[in-house]
């Protein structure tokens, strides 16, 4: 452990980031002017929308950062963008268990010193049906590899847009979301058995009591209303739980011009 914290010790704190951008072509200008105002120091994307040629690389080394991506022709997509003057090598971009599983939703980095997996959670509406079963069972695959990350020495990071309502509390209105793929039963379910292996949700434990979204929908004035859902999470491994010392969601992006229906959600790590 101690290469982490002599690497803590020269950065004093780390700020990573995530980010569904719901089109990365599309919702570049936010991106950048987000990256600009914030200047973390590792950022998760999901929904890129973007085949790999098409991911906008140049735009992001101009803002300093480096990247590694998985696209995927209009739909799905993630990436994990670093600092320069981090050190970012590429795990895997697939997530065990289905070797048919065609989609872009997984990212496993080193990154630094930490290991980052960013993922794009299954939707899995309509439920029940095909694409909840599709959602779950990518579910016990992520719980799985979860397990495995667990048992590594390095400090872990499970990160993105999990597309689950973890509870009543993380949702405007829990009543009108009952059937929803986001909010059944069997996907809280699922939710809390992966955080039991030992993880912490970072949000939830800096905010015990208080409201916080990360998601408003474009349609019946949601972010005006503060009518949303939480569902981009920050799981810690145990190594970094008591280096969690902030986090929050950059609200104020969700209510510029051309932006995507998520909110950037950032934690600082530090010693």
């Amino acid at each position: 452990m101690h290469h982490l914290f002599d690497y803590l010790r020269e950065n004093v704190t780390m700020k990573i980031a995530t980010y569904n951008v719901n089109g990365v072509n599309g919702h570049l200008p936010v991106v950048l002017k987000w990256l600009e105002v914030v200047q973390p120091d590792i950022v998760c994307l999901q929904e890129l929308k973007a085949p790999q040629e098409k991911f906008p690389l140049a735009a992001f080394s101009e803002a300093g950062y480096q990247a590694i991506w998985h696209g995927q022709k209009s739909w799905n997509g993630v990436a994990i963008l670093a600092r320069n003057d981090i050190r970012l090598q590429e795990i895997t971009r697939v997530l065990p268990g289905n070797p048919d599983d065609d989609q872009s939703r997984y990212l496993e980095v080193l990154a630094g010193p930490l290991i980052i997996a960013c993922l794009y959670l299954p939707n899995g509406n309509p439920a029940p049906g095909p694409k909840f079963d599709y959602k779950l069972d990518w579910f016990r695959r992520l719980q799985e590899r979860a397990a495995v990350l667990l048992s590594h020495d390095t400090p872990v990071v499970l990160v993105g847009d999990f597309n689950v309502i973890p509870t009543e509390k993380d949702v405007y209105k829990p009543e009108r979301w009952a059937d929803d793929a986001l909010f059944r039963p069997e996907t809280r379910a699922a939710f809390h058995s992966l955080v039991q292996q030992g993880w912490t949700d970072a949000l939830r434990t800096l905010y015990p009591d208080e409201t916080i979204y990360t998601f408003w929908d474009y349609f019946r004035n949601a972010f005006q209303r503060n009518a949303g859902l939480r569902i981009d999470h920050f799981l810690l491994s145990p190594q970094l739980k008591d280096h969690l010392r902030s986090g929050g969601v950059d609200r104020q992006v969700r209510g510029w011009e051309k932006t995507s229906d998520h909110a950037p959600v950032w934690i600082e790590l530090s010693l």
